[in-house]
Order: structure tokens, then C-alpha cells, then sequence
């Protein structure tokens, strides 16, 4: 099939289009109902009656944007009406909901009168907190938009102005840092005189380029002083003194070529008659004004280039913008999205541009690499960070401006838009708050690795560890130029003839001269193996914390901590724990990656350790021993060995509640839970799941994650008389950084 069937099978598939609505409130039972509605709802409509401002508080006002167009002006389609229009307006909806979690009515109106759209859009004021114009066509959107900022109390913003202006702008701003040139100094030519292209004229003089050396070119050529009279007032503001002539006139000696017109209308000539090093945003759908290889060819010197398209770097999409723009204003409840904040939003872009790429935006974009320069000065529109930057930094341009209705505080505010993508980023939020107020040695086992260096990078950044790289200098150090990170690390070269190495074997060969480890195979396991090293830092207290396993199989990475170090002094093995965040709810998987049959006072030790873990991340834990038996319907040595180990916990006295043997279901599903064995000790369902042998809890956090969309955070390695954490294989720099932070918190609480 192709695209045109694909899409069209796509739309059309039950139910049709790409909205709908959902309760966000119980409707279960007949209260629930009479507070939805009828007579319940009076309340809440006393209270707006008499109070305007509570429709944020009591309805979804607070996070409604509606999507408003007469389809006049579809990117490449044209003048296509209003219904026409409207699958466009449901993919914006999907765009809102899937990157900034707001929702959206799309509204499609049969008006062709500029008067008549004010009117009806302003009548709508009611029942949205802010406004998204879309697909209107020039001059009249510039009317509306104003008339429309004039008469309502919401932002009202129409993204075919400004969308592209701030992503461009953004990208303007790395390019000619890149370029080295200055802002105020370059010369830019803009091929298209439409809504776009005037809005992003007008947004780059706001950022700093100077408006006598912006040229604008219309289907008639220059826009020049001499046709002042001829064009619009829109066009007329761009008017220049300069001689008449067409678009390869106004392209000779430029620095910056932005195209908001029609494909092929620049050719190779066009490119070479530019300055030094020219800057070219091609940003014509779908084709651009220039193909990326064309202008690339063109010139032996540095060619910085964009485009609308996704399958060229750079690529200029508005979904960089609106869904967090209109998630910060939302969030402040502001009254306008301004000049102030349209600039904040575009440095904020440009800044991350500049930071590390996590791995799973790599991956999204077929593992190309992404590192600021010429092929990346703009972020990937998949990459989650863009709602933590740009959001807040639009709330406090909004506050600072004085269009804010209400006042936030900025870390709090990231917090909580961390929440808003799962609850994966919420629970570690809490883990990371607590490593940054004391921050431990970490030691990284692995230190010459990329990903730990880039883990070390952040982790120094964020405040969240002092991490130690085992490796060899030369390598780190060539990584960390060649990825343009600005840090300076501690390493300890495994190379190198370190003083302490001697120290360190002796420990060694004291630990496990008994083991059959002679002095010199201790001296050479501290030099070859980093892994032996990390672990005696740790043992000998020169390290807080221990990450190892991201090139090594599982068991070899933790045989040298485990003989090093060893376990707790009420600990007789380790185990590995999961955890998986769901939309609404965590779970904690124990043991997955150690213990392949455990007894029954194994068992209750794995539960003891795991509900330790839980509380690290503020989660009090309640404990099921799982199994395919509910509280002796089946009687075999399995079932028995996790009846026999909750026994055991309660006889110790364990300070949280475990029950069990439990199937699965009985324990996570309240109306079993509860409406059958009423009698347990689990009040509310399990969040810790103890599992009977390591096959089924491979098995099970495995289903959970991929079936049940939970995201996983972990192994954690519990029962280590000191923190030491084991990667799996090929893991993610977030997920060195997640088990470093959680390894930091360890030590603190072993401190306290």
C-alpha cells in the first residue's frame, strides 16, 4: 500500500478519526454519577457563578486548548474548507495530547469573514483556557489573531505565524554561533511574503537581527521602498531602500537564506553567490527550495542547513513549539503568549540543542548521530527534554512579564511536568531530589565507555554523584573531546602506575588469599580488571558506590563485588529488584536476575531487602509472596516454601504487610483482594511482587513491561553489605544515571 491508502486505512479504522473523550473522574457507581451530574454538578456552578476564575479550578478549562481554522489555508492543500480541514485539526489535537499532555477540541468553522471568525471564536471564551489558530490564510489570520488578543483573557496564539518563527529563530540562533557570525551583523533574505515568513522577520528582529538588513521577497521580486504603495501593510513593514530586482539579486552576499515558498526556486548558483559559510533554512513543504544535497554540493565551505522535511537534519517542525508553549501559559494560567515568552521559548531550544542527546532519542531517529554542529542545531521533536525546558521557561517569561495569573516555583513546576510522562520520572524524581542534597563517590567500572562517560557527565551536571572513571585516561579523554563535553572528570587509569594500586592489591590478596588468589594475581585482577578495582575502592571506603555490567554478562560483572565485597551482615544473598511504573501505580519485582530457586528463608530475606528498596523511593511497601495458589489451594514444596517464608517474616516481625502464597491477580486487583479473601493481611493490592524462582520473575517483569507498557527501572542489587548496582547489558545512559542516583541514596541511608 501506500502512503495515500495507508493513511486513509489509518483514519478510517474504528472508531473513525484520531479523538475522543474519556472521563477522568469514577463513574462506577450511582453516586459517582449523581456527582458528575445531576444534582452533584450545582455545586461546582455556584461557585463559577460567583467566581469567574474557578472554571480553571472546577473544570478542565485549566488544560483545554481548542484548535480553531476555516481550513483556508491547509499547509499544501490550500483553500480546502473547513470540514475538509478537520483531519489536520484532529492530528494537531494528537500532537498537544501526545507531547504535552493537553487536551483539545477541534473547532472547524464554515467562515470566510474575518469579522465573522473574531466574533465566533470570542463567543467560545467560556471553554478553553487558550486558543490555537490553524490553517488560516494571509492577510486575514493577521487580524483575527489581533482583534482576537485584544477582546479575550487566554492566550490565543496562530501557530502558522509563529510556530515556524520560533523553531527557525532557534535554529538561527546555534547557526550563526556555529558559523561565527554575529546576529546583529548578518544579512537575510527571505524568499515568500505570507503569514510565516513575516512573523519570522518580525521574530528575528526580536532576537536581535538588525531590520534594515532583513530583504523580503515576494512572487513579484524585492519588496523594495519604491512598492511600498503596491503591497499590504503586512509586506510594507519589510520594505527596503534597495534597488528592484528578484531572488538571486537579493541572495548575492547574503549570510542567511529562509525560505517560505515554493519548491526548486533556489539553485546551486544562488547558494555560491552567498557569503562565507552561509546559513540555509529550506522550509518549503514538501520539498524545499533547495534540496539538502543540492546546497550542500554547492560550496566547499561549511553549508548549515534546514528543512521542513524529517528525513534531513535540522529539520524546522512547529511540534518543537505550541504543545509546550501552550503547556507552560496553561500552567501560570497567563493571559497572552507575548513577545517575552515566544524568545524565551527559542532560547530554550537553542540551549538544549547543545546538551547531550539521551540514547532513546538516538534510537528514535535510527541511531544517526546527534551532537551539536552543523547537522544538529535544533533538537529532535521526540526528545521528552523539550517539555522540561521549554514549558518552564515559558511560565517564567510569562511571570516576569506580567501576564501570568498565577505564580509557580520553577523546580517544583519541572517535577511535575516529569510526572506528566510517566510515573517512572516522578518515582525517580524523588530518588535524585535526595542524592543532591548529599552527593556520594560513585565509581564507574566501566570508565572508558561513552555511555559512562556521558552517565559521568550528567551525573556532575545535575548534582547527583561524584563519579569516579575506571578506565583508560587516553580513551576518556579523546571520548569526552570528541562528544564536546566541558568537564574534567576524575579517572583513575587502569594503565598507569597509580600509587594506590599496591594498596589495593594487598587488600585484595587479604580478602581472598584463602580463595586461592596469590599476591600477584591480586596485583594483576587490581590492574586488569576494573571491576576487582572498583570493588576494593568501595570495600576500602575511597568509593561510596559501585556501577559495573554495561559491557559484561550479568553473572561475571557480579562475581568480583560479590567476593570483594560481599553481602550485609543480615543479608546471606543478593537479589535483584525491579521497578515498574505504570500510568497510575509502581510496582516492585523481586528476585530477576539472581536466585534461581529460592528456599523459604531466602525468600523472606528478598522481601525484607525489596521492601528497604521500596521506601528509598518514598513507597511504603505491602509485600505478596505470588504463586499459582491462593492461600493453600495447592499443596506442593513450592507453593510451600512461600507460605512457609511469610511465616517467617511475621514471626521476625516485619514492619510492613506481607501475605501470601497469592496468585498474581488476587494480589494486584483490589475487588479479589478484598470481595474474596477479605481475610488477608494486604489492605490495599501489593506493590511489592515477590516472585517463587528466578524463571518466573524473569518472565513476569518482562510481561509487565511489554505488555503491561510499565516502564522499568533497575536491576537494583539489594542485600550488598555496600551499594553496588550491576547494569544489564547495552543499557541507556539514563539508566546509569537512574541506578547511580539510587546508589547515592543507598549510601546516605548506610550513613545515616
Amino acid at each position: 500500500m501506500g502512503l495515500d491508502e495507508d493513511a486513509l486505512d489509518y483514519h478510517e479504522r474504528d472508531p473513525p478519526g484520531k479523538l475522543a473523550i474519556r472521563t477522568t473522574k469514577p463513574t462506577n457507581t450511582q453516586r459517582d454519577l449523581s456527582l458528575a451530574y445531576s444534582p452533584g454538578v450545582a455545586a461546582p456552578c455556584r461557585k463559577i457563578a460567583e467566581n469567574p476564575d474557578d472554571a480553571f479550578k472546577y473544570t478542565s478549562k485549566a488544560n483545554m486548548v481548542g484548535v480553531v481554522s476555516n481550513g483556508s489555508a491547509v499547509l499544501g492543500l490550500g483553500d480546502i474548507g473547513a470540514q475538509a480541514g478537520k483531519p489536520v485539526m484532529e492530528g494537531k489535537g494528537v500532537l498537544f495530547k501526545r507531547f504535552a499532555d493537553i487536551d483539545v477540541f477541534d473547532v472547524e468553522l464554515d467562515l470566510d469573514d474575518p469579522d465573522a471568525m473574531i466574533e465566533s471564536i470570542a463567543a467560545m471564551e467560556p471553554t478553553f483556557g487558550g486558543v490555537n489558530l490553524e490553517d488560516i490564510k494571509a492577510p486575514e489570520c493577521f487580524e483575527i489573531e489581533s482583534a482576537l488578543r485584544d477582546r479575550m483573557d487566554v492566550p490565543v496564539f496562530h501557530d502558522d505565524q509563529h510556530g515556524t518563527a520560533i523553531i527557525s529563530g532557534a535554529a538561527l540562533l546555534n547557526a550563526v554561533d556555529i558559523a561565527d557570525k554575529d546576529l546583529d551583523d548578518v544579512e537575510v533574505v527571505f524568499s515568500g511574503a505570507g503569514a510565516s515568513a513575516i512573523a519570522s522577520a518580525r521574530f528575528y528582529v526580536s532576537l536581535g537581527v538588525d531590520p534594515d538588513n532583513v530583504t523580503m521577497v515576494d512572487s513579484t521580486g524585492i519588496i523594495t521602498a519604491d512598492r511600498a504603495d503596491e503591497v499590504n501593510e503586512y509586506k510594507r513593514e519589510f520594505a527596503r531602500d534597495v534597488p528592484a530586482g528578484d531572488l538571486a539579486d537579493a541572495m548575492d552576499g547574503a549570510d542567511v537564506f529562509v525560505g517560505l515558498s515554493v519548491a526548486g526556486i533556489v539553485d546551486q548558483e544562488m547558494v555560491r553567490s552567498m557569503a562565507d559559510d552561509p546559513i540555509i533554512f529550506a522550509m518549503a513543504n514538501p520539498d524545499p527550495e533547495i534540496g539538502y544535497e543540492a546546497a550542500k554540493d554547492a560550496r566547499d565551505d561549511t553549508v548549515i542547513m534546514a528543512t521542513g522535511r524529517s528525513d534531513y537534519p535540522n529539520q524546522v517542525n512547529n511540534v518543537l513549539g505550541f504543545p509546550f508553549i501552550f503547556r507552560g501559559a496553561l500552567d501560570v494560567r497567563a493571559t497572552d503568549i507575548n513577545e517575552e515568552m515566544k524568545v524565551a521559548a527559542a532560547r530554550a531550544l537553542a540551549d538544549l540543542a547543545r546538551e547531550d542527546v539521551p540514547d532513546a532519542v538516538v534510537r528514535a531517529y535510527g541511531d544517526q548521530p546527534l551532537q551539536f554542529g552543523p547537522e544538529y542545531i535544533i533538537p529532535k521533536p521526540l526528545d521528552p527534554r523539550v517539555l522540561f525546558e521549554v514549558a518552564p521557561a515559558i511560565a517564567t517569561a510569562a511571570m516576569e512579564s506580567g501576564v501570568a495569573r498565577t505564580e509557580i516555583e520553577e523546580q517544583a513546576y519541572r517535577e511535575r511536568l516529569e510526572a506528566r510522562l510517566g510515573k517512572s520520572r516522578e518515582m525517580m524524581r524523588v530518588v535524585i531530589n535526595k542524592a543532591r542534597q548529599d552527593p556520594k563517590r560513585v565509581a564507574l567500572s566501566e570508565g572508558d565507555d561513552e555511555k559512562m562517560i556521558r552517565a559521568a557527565y550528567q551525573l556532575i551536571e545535575e548534582g547527583i554523584a561524584e563519579p569516579v572513571l575506571l578506565g583508560d585516561s587516553d580513551v576518556i579523554d579523546a571520548t569526552i573531546a570528541e562528544l564536546g563535553l566541558d568537564f574534567d572528570p576524575e579517572v583513575i587509569d587502569t594503565d598507569s602506575a597509580d600509587e594506590r594500586f599496591d594498596e589495593y592489591a594487598d587488600r585484595l590478596y587479604a580478602l581472598r588469599k584463602r580463595r586461592g588468589i596469590t599476591r600477584s594475581e591480586a596485583g594483576d585482577l587490581i590492574r586488569r580488571d576494573p571491576n576487582y578495582l572498583g570493588s576494593v575502592m568501595v570495600e576500602s571506603g575511597d568509593a561510596d558506590a559501585m556501577l559495573t555490567g554495561l559491557t559484561h554478562h550479568y553473572p561475571s560483572a557480579l562475581r568480583p563485588p560479590l567476593q570483594v565485597i560481599g553481602t550485609a551482615p543480615d543479608a546471606e544473598r543478593v537479589a535483584g529488584v525491579y521497578m515498574l511504573a505504570f500510568k497510575n501505580r509502581v510496582v516492585f519485582a523481586a528476585d530477576c536476575t539472581v536466585n534461581v530457586d529460592p528456599d523459604a528463608e531466602a525468600l523472606a530475606e528478598i522481601t525484607r531487602h525489596s521492601g528497604d528498596l521500596a521506601r528509598q523511593f518514598n513507597v511504603e511497601p505491602r509485600g505478596a509472596m505470588l504463586s499459582y495458589s491462593n492461600f493453600g489451594s495447592v499443596e506442593n514444596e513450592s507453593t510451600a516454601a512461600s507460605r512457609e517464608a511469610v511465616e517467617l517474616l511475621h514471626e521476625e516481625g516485619i514492619d510492613f504487610p506481607v501475605d501470601g502464597e497469592m496468585q498474581a491477580d488476587t494480589a494486584v486487583v483490589e475487588d479479589i483482594l478484598r470481595g474474596t479473601y477479605e481475610f488477608s493481611e494486604l489492605d490495599d493490592p501489593a506493590n511489592l511482587l515477590v516472585f517463587p524462582n528466578l524463571e518466573a520473575g524473569n518472565i513476569g517483569y518482562k510481561l509487565l513491561q511489554r505488555l503491561g507498557g510499565a516502564d522499568a527501572i533497575g536491576p537494583m542489587l539489594v542485600g550488598m553489605d555496600k551499594p553496588v548496582h550491576v547494569l544489564q547489558r547495552g543499557d541507556d545512559v539514563q539508566d546509569i544515571v537512574n541506578l547511580a542516583a539510587v546508589a547515592v541514596v543507598d549510601a546516605q541511608d548506610r550513613d545515616e
